[in-house]
């Protein structure tokens, strides 16, 4: 049973409060950041944070590397690296703080620092698992249509495809963000769940034409058909209701966007899955066309508006993070290329 310290439950509250509004953070940023120092009190048994010795962060470190996840692995260097960055900023602003500047040091703090080597291999860059655009178009193709649910998830597959959008924008997009005429789309942070809140405007990457189709025949359904208004989602849930023997059933297309991008997940690994795929998420979209571009764009302009369409704003994180080269690849690349 957990162990409530009035006292550290107290600082907690006021360290996300200047978190929020002083760093800016989001809720789920600071329910990050709560979760790390939570840890780092059961490893402690809960013991108040004003009676705090650097044997409790040596000891920490060890918790973590013995730690395992909920699906029983070990938890990830990475995974290590942030909860302990985590907890050491904590700890720095604490010992700021009236009261425990006489028991704590910000020298204290580097305790909680990762070993060089943990590291170095939590900020290696890692290959990114994607489907080839061959792959992706294969189990689009594969994707039913029969029904109005089946022609919603297809046109959500294009509209990763087209877009390489975020899971939570999508799953947040209304009808009036999605411009046919101009074959883009506006996702407005004061409206859409963008990553910090940055305003993206996508124009339709050049795709195999099938994705655009599905997607513009979606809209014109929902606009025609449906009569959808300007505010309703672009990827409504399912109106339930209740069946004559009891139960629920589908009884149609409700306004209303998912409350959660799990059903979005879902979608996308099963039409993976049905075509014999390993089941890639919606993420693994960005990665997919970010290759497409190191293959089709021949400018470094080219490349930078590319990644600036996918939401970076610079080509550092649209190399580092989606185009990672290993050891063996660059050997090939620098030995194939010509002298002067």
């Amino acid at each position: 049973m957990r162990k409530v310290v009035e006292e550290n439950e107290r600082m907690k509250r006021k360290y996300v409060f200047y978190l929020e509004q002083a760093e800016g953070l989001d809720v789920k940023s600071t329910d990050k950041v709560l979760a790390a120092i939570l840890k780092f009190e059961q490893s402690t048994g809960f013991k108040p944070f004003k009676r705090f010795h650097v044997e409790q962060a040596a000891k920490f470190k060890i918790t973590l590397s013995q730690a395992k996840n909920q699906r029983g692995q070990q938890l990830s260097h990475s995974t290590i690296d942030a909860t302990l960055a985590l907890v050491r900023k904590f700890f720095h602003w604490l010992a700021g703080q009236t009261g425990y500047k006489k028991v704590l040091t910000y020298s204290d703090t580097r305790y909680f620092n990762n070993n060089r080597k943990s590291a170095r291999i939590a900020h290696t860059a890692n290959e990114k698992k994607a489907p080839t655009p061959e792959a992706a178009f294969h189990a689009f193709q594969a994707m039913p249509s029969a029904t109005e649910y089946d022609r919603r998830d297809k046109a959500l597959f294009a509209f990763f495809m087209l877009t390489g959008a975020r899971v939570g924008a999508v799953a947040s997009l209304r009808l009036k963000h999605v411009d046919l005429f101009h074959g883009k789309v506006f996702q407005d942070p004061r409206e859409v769940n963008t990553k910090a809140a940055k305003a993206i405007d996508t124009t339709f990457f050049p795709v195999n034409p099938a994705y655009l189709e599905c997607f513009t025949a979606w809209i014109e359904f929902l606009r025609a058909v449906k009569f959808f208004d300007p505010t309703d989602a672009v990827f409504p849930k399912a109106q339930m209701g209740l069946a004559e023997t009891g139960g629920f059933i589908k009884t149609g297309l409700s306004r209303d966007p998912f409350s959660t991008t799990t059903p979005l997940n879902k979608i996308i690994r099963n039409a993976f899955a049905m075509v014999q795929l390993p089941e890639y998420t919606p993420h693994a979209f960005r990665t997919t066309l970010v290759k497409m571009a190191n293959d089709r764009c021949k400018t470094v302009e080219e490349f930078k508006a590319w990644g600036m369409n996918i939401g970076h704003e610079n080509m550092a994180v649209t190399m580092g993070s989606y185009l990672p080269i290993d050891k063996h690849r660059k050997e090939e690349l620098i030995k194939n290329l010509k002298t002067a």
